[in-house]
């Protein structure tokens, strides 16, 4: 959809003779450093072209009006300013709903209601971040629209927030600093804990990055990535007991080795080695880049997918066939997993001239094994949250 045609649909929908603004928050693909983030560990996502965007006016009373292209049968769902309160009934809305309570929460002037429509081409319970893509462009909306003079950080610092207390999921920071942060052919070395970050170009060359979609929803992510945290969270308590740190991103992989032995259960073990070792993995990764070291990247992808796989486990039957039929082709630099894991997606480093045969080839492998088709995406790297 483009934005002539967003315009036209707010104005169809909200019966509307007004001229909205249009918006644009990408969605993100983690590059490496996967559950690193709550880990006090360094992150390397990219925001990509697939994402959300939105058509928005300000209103004349206080009343917030919110309708999906995406979900089309919860109709237009309508709240006043002053209860924006989580309300089960309101589904996706409640992302929206969330941001704009937490920027007045935050002390900002929020003066009237607004109209607001959302159409998104991010492939839904993929893992990219559909929700922190929805939280980034309510809050571009809302600066642009009110004229907010609210910091960028700050912004992705109350996406978080709704995400943590209004929603409820336990996630750390890095979605919405992807999404909030994003920068064109660049992703983003960040520090979960400090939020010190720096961009690194990312030069594919004949290469691109290809998302592939397992097409199973991620059911299982949330209750296991819960479990995981806390594996993760009793593994720190036993090691503090013999070395200063404040989180296991603080560990190189010899330190780890050489204090593994206070861990007192081996699977909370596995799991700290995985946090410890995917940390530094990532911080090679923007090295092999700098040097323009693509081998040398796409080696560090495939060792992350084998430590989520043994160490963490998190990546499950559709996603181990996707890599690993992935890795079989010609050419691929690297390919694993990315996001919570449990389904979701998978990316690949692959060659622009086999993009045809990967995908056939991948696919016919997939559909062999676990019955059904994946979906593939070829995926360029975008600016982050911005006014169109």
């Amino acid at each position: 959809m483009d934005t002539k045609q967003l315009i036209h649909t707010f104005q169809k929908i909200f019966q509307s003779t007004k001229q909205p603004h249009t918006f644009f928050a990408p969605g993100r693909i983690n590059l490496i450093g996967e559950h690193t983030d709550y880990n006090g560990g360094h992150v390397f996502p990219a925001s990509i072209s697939f994402g959300t965007y939105a058509a928005a006016a300000k209103r004349d009373d206080q009343t917030i009006r919110l309708y999906s292209v995406n979900f089309p049968e919860t109709g237009i769902i309508e709240c006043e300013m002053n209860q924006l309160d989580y309300q089960e009934k309101d589904q996706w809305a409640n992302y929206p709903k969330g941001m704009i309570n937490y920027l007045m929460k935050d002390g900002l002037t929020i003066s009237s209601g607004a109209d607001i429509l959302f159409w998104g081409d991010i492939p839904n319970g993929a893992g990219l971040s559909s929700s922190a893509s929805i939280e980034m462009v309510t809050g571009v909306v809302a600066e642009s629209l009110y004229e907010l003079p609210i910091d960028r950080i700050r912004m992705i610092q109350l996406g978080q927030k709704v995400e943590n207390e209004y929603i409820g999921v336990n996630s750390g920071i890095m979605d919405q600093f992807a999404i909030g942060m994003g920068k064109k052919n660049h992703a983003i070395l960040l520090d979960c804990q400090s939020l010190d970050y720096s961009y690194a170009p990312v030069q594919l060359w004949e290469y691109i990055v290809m998302i592939i979609n397992t097409n199973k929803r991620r059911e299982l992510a949330g209750s296991k990535y819960n479990e995981r945290r806390m594996e993760c969270e009793r593994a720190l308590a036993d090691l503090q007991k013999v070395i200063g740190i404040s989180s296991l991103g603080d560990l190189t992989e010899e330190q780890f080795e050489a204090n593994k032995h206070a861990i007192q259960h081996a699977l909370d073990r596995k799991r700290a080695k995985h946090a410890v070792y995917e940390n530094r993995r990532t911080l090679k990764a923007l090295q092999s880049l700098k040097d323009n070291d693509l081998k040398q990247f796409g080696e560090l992808m495939n060792q992350s997918h084998i430590s989520l796989q043994q160490d963490y486990e998190v990546t499950g039957k559709e996603l181990d066939t996707i890599v690993e039929a992935a890795w079989k082709q010609p050419g691929v630099l690297g390919a694993r997993m990315t996001g919570a894991g449990f389904g979701g997606c998978a990316i690949a480093i692959v060659p622009e001239k086999d993009v045809n045969s990967f995908r056939e080839n991948v696919n016919q492998l997939y559909r062999q094994q676990v019955g059904y088709d994946a979906s593939f995406y070829p995926a360029t790297i975008s600016d982050g949250a911005k006014p169109l």
